[in-house]
């Protein structure tokens, strides 16, 4: 199976890397960047594939730095004070991935995996330490089997091809992951990737019927060779501190032909607060069928402050059956008829990405749709609905975050994401993933801005988390949970080349609760040595 599916070692490396791995049972000795760099790339060129020095790239090399900043998607980490990669490897055969882990860690050179560069805190391609990208925007194949209702999708293809893709095969399928499709499938997944199909179908780790990976060895191995603890672990424990994840096998799911999507929004002075009340107590017990957003922003309307509360709905049929629904469940929203769209499900992926109803679908083959921006997110989760004369705090604190001369410089959001339907049904331990049954709603808080300068950053970066502060009355307790695929070093990390235990298990326990404790188990068997390490990376304990 490994063969039919995937590039496998070309046979006059494999002395070559058996040779290599003999030798990671010697200790590397302390050296310099520049001889470290030196004996790594003599490494990864000796007795390799020849095509791989086509895909190594040093800072004398004119693309260097145009493959560096072409998947940063954060402005804070585009700066001169970010520590630069000393070489990015951008593989194109499984045995260049294997060739890279291998000889960084003969050569004691930290890896970074990078699939889209969408992490919030831009781990992927920054580091202290002397340290090579491992890029995998190469291996973005995509082999779809309608007949079986699955499909193989590498790492380093985007949601939106893989969306495109499906859709190319099928109008009656899809599959439950995000709405931004620029992002890389290889964080995406191993952070758990949840979307507007979670309520029907689960996340997309719940949809995750094999893995193709590299681990610490340089090994390839799937499901079978992996295990079920290491397979556990990669389904949205962060993958990168385990193995270079190359492809998954994913289960496709069944939509109908046509879909239904609307936008509804309200200000205060429209009643936003009532219904967002209401919205609480509704969208995690509406049918599983329904999804429906709340989307939080400060805005100035006619000199005036206020919030506007926008509710975008998804709903797996068409909107005679979903009016009703509506109608009996949640009347206050007054959905009508011209509200509603319908089209196919692929096509809703662009309008929740915000394009206009339309535009065609070969758009989400782009992977530079969007320019980078500065910003800073968090996350929380909600298990007990906020009051009204709470919400009205909420409102105060939320309009705190934008200034009237700032209105066209920053953004701001609170983006609310209802739980329940399947996410009730599948157990905490089924996957790292453990915030399941008890949640009624996901927030993402989303700041942005344009102007640059390390003093706009510090300053609005301190009001994000002062808001943050001041919504904990409200959240989820001992721990406060956090979703690991909206990263934040906020809430705990450990230095780029050490691991300290005790902060480990503060942002473990935010990240995974129960499941940390095997998490770290898992690392212990597969990486004692601790090799895939970063700022928010697992541990190894016995």
């Amino acid at each position: 199976m490994l063969e039919d599916k995937h590039k496998m070692l070309n046979p006059k490396c494999v002395h070559f890397l058996t040779l290599l791995i003999s030798l990671l049972s010697l200790p590397s000795p302390t050296i310099s960047q520049s001889s470290s760099l030196t004996n790594f790339l003599h490494c990864l060129h000796y007795g390799s594939d020849p095509m791989v020095s086509q895909s190594i790239y040093i800072a004398s090399n004119p693309a260097f730095q145009t493959i560096l900043q072409a998947r940063i998607k954060n402005r804070r980490f585009l700066n001169p004070e970010t520590l630069k990669p000393v070489a990015i490897v951008v593989p194109t055969h499984i045995d260049h991935v294997q060739g890279t882990v291998i000889c960084a860690k003969d050569n004691g050179l930290q890896i970074r995996i990078r699939s889209g560069g969408h992490d919030y805190e831009g781990l992927s391609y920054r580091s202290n330490v002397t340290f090579i990208i491992l890029d995998m925007s190469n291996f973005r194949s995509i082999d779809i089997d309608i007949k079986t209702e699955t499909a193989w999708v590498q790492s380093g293809a985007t949601l939106g091809e893989l969306y495109y893709h499906i859709a190319n095969k099928t109008n009656t399928h899809g599959f439950p992951s995000g709405v931004c499709p620029t992002v890389g499938i290889g964080g995406h997944f191993s952070g758990g990737g949840y979307g507007n199909l979670m309520r029907k179908y689960g996340l997309s780790v719940d949809n995750i019927l094999d893995i193709i990976a590299v681990d610490a060895l340089g090994n390839v191995h799937d499901r079978a060779s992996m295990g079920e603890d290491l397979f556990w672990a990669i389904r949205g424990g962060g993958a990168a501190s385990f193995a270079v994840v190359v492809s998954y096998k994913i289960k496709l799911v069944r939509v109908p032909n046509k879909v239904t999507v609307f936008t509804k929004g309200f200000t205060l002075e429209q009643g936003a607060t009532d219904l967002v009340h209401k919205w609480q107590q509704i969208a995690p017990n509406i049918n599983e069928e329904l999804f429906i957003r709340v989307k939080l922003q400060p805005s100035f309307i006619n000199g005036n402050q206020t919030v506007t509360a926008t509710f975008i709905g998804f709903f797996l049929g068409r909107r005679e059956k979903l009016l009703p629904i509506i109608s009996k469940t949640f009347p206050e929203l007054n959905l009508t008829q011209q509200d509603c769209h319908e089209m196919r499900w692929v096509e809703t992926t662009l309008f929740w990405a915000g394009f206009p109803i339309g535009t065609p679908i070969e758009t989400l083959l782009n992977r530079t749709i969007w320019t980078p921006l500065f910003f800073k997110n968090k996350s929380d989760y909600v298990k007990n609905v906020i009051p009204k004369e709470s919400l009205n705090k909420i409102w105060k604190m939320t309009m705190a975050m934008m200034d009237r001369n700032d209105i066209n410089k920053t953004r701001f959001d609170l983006e609310c994401s209802p739980y329940g339907g399947k996410m009730n049904v599948i157990p905490e331990s089924n996957t790292p993933f453990p915030h399941r049954k008890g949640n009624l709603f996901l927030i993402q808080y989303s700041f942005s801005w344009i102007d640059e300068g390390n003093n706009v950053s510090f300053n609005n970066i301190e009001k994000l988390r002062k808001l943050y502060d001041g919504m904990a009355p409200y959240v989820s307790k001992d721990p406060r949970e956090c979703f690991l695929n909206y990263r934040d070093l906020d809430i705990g990390s450990s230095r780029s080349n050490e691991t300290s235990f005790d902060d480990a298990k503060i942002y473990g326990r935010k990240y995974f609760k129960d499941n940390y404790t095997r998490l770290t188990k898992v690392k212990a068997s597969v990486d004692p040595n601790d090799f895939f390490k970063y700022e928010q990376s697992i541990p190894p304990i016995n």
